[in-house]
């Protein structure tokens, strides 16, 4: 099987369809929460840091008509499927693609600066535990092409003043993230942990700032995805249904 070999899937009962590489970079529930927690006012200008297939995209864009999306993507093959999946779907008005290295983007690339920066990035150090041998799954899940601290310097250089950053990262790096979001001048204002299951430790920390804010950040009530069953709580399922 090669790494152009793809399934069709559907989002939200079939209204979304998105194409995946079968043995490459495969979305998870973490794009989904993020891109509920953005939460987009109307008519902003989003861009989404490392798109990968373009899920956030194309959620953001069947949830909020009336907001126009960039997404970035380093991987050509992914930034291809990418804009394929935003055809598909009858976005191309309001969703663009570009393949290009977030570290290198400038403003002008994205007509910013923008109101709204998002950004499921890469969890793991370059170095640390084991990286796969599949350079798709590699690059989206190690810091390899792009670290935390270059995430939040696009972030930043690519918002207005006042604009958001919204994120979502390993709980166990939340030291991490919020160090680099400060540093690079946007200020953490909201913070979700999220939980397999109510009694389990956090795994994920939601995160989103404000670049030019004030201090203070409001730390909201903890989103679960299961319930002991193992079926979604009645918040996560409502990140699903359309």
């Amino acid at each position: 099987m090669t790494l152009l070999a793809r399934t069709e899937d559907t989002f939200f009962n079939g209204r979304i369809k998105v194409l995946q590489h079968r043995g490459g970079y495969r979305f998870s529930i973490d794009p989904v929460l993020l891109a509920a927690f953005s939460a987009p006012e109307a008519e902003d200008r989003i861009v989404d840091l490392g798109t990968g297939c373009g899920i956030i995209p194309l959620i953001l864009g069947y949830r909020h008509p009336a907001v126009s999306i960039t997404g970035i993507e380093v991987q050509p093959e992914l930034a291809m499927l990418a804009a394929q999946n935003v055809e598909a779907n009858g976005m191309k008005e309001r969703v663009a693609i570009i393949c290009g290295d977030m570290r290198l983007l400038s403003i002008q690339a994205v007509s910013g600066p923008v109101d709204l920066v998002i950004s499921n990035p890469p969890y793991r150090k370059g170095r640390s535990g084991r990286i796969n041998s599949h350079p798709q799954r590699a690059v989206a899940r190690h810091e390899i092409l792009a670290t935390l601290q270059d995430v939040a310097g696009a972030a930043a250089r690519l918002l207005d003043i006042g604009g958001r950053f919204a994120i979502v990262y390993p709980a166990e790096r939340i030291t991490d993230l919020l160090t680099n979001l400060r540093s690079t001048g946007i200020e953490p204002k909201h913070i979700q942990t999220v939980h397999a299951k109510s009694h389990d430790p956090a795994r994920l920390v939601l995160v989103s700032g404000i670049k030019g804010g004030g201090p203070g950040a409001a730390v909201h009530e903890p989103l679960v995805i299961y319930r002991p069953n193992g079926t979604y709580t009645d918040r996560a399922q409502a990140m699903f249904d359309p």
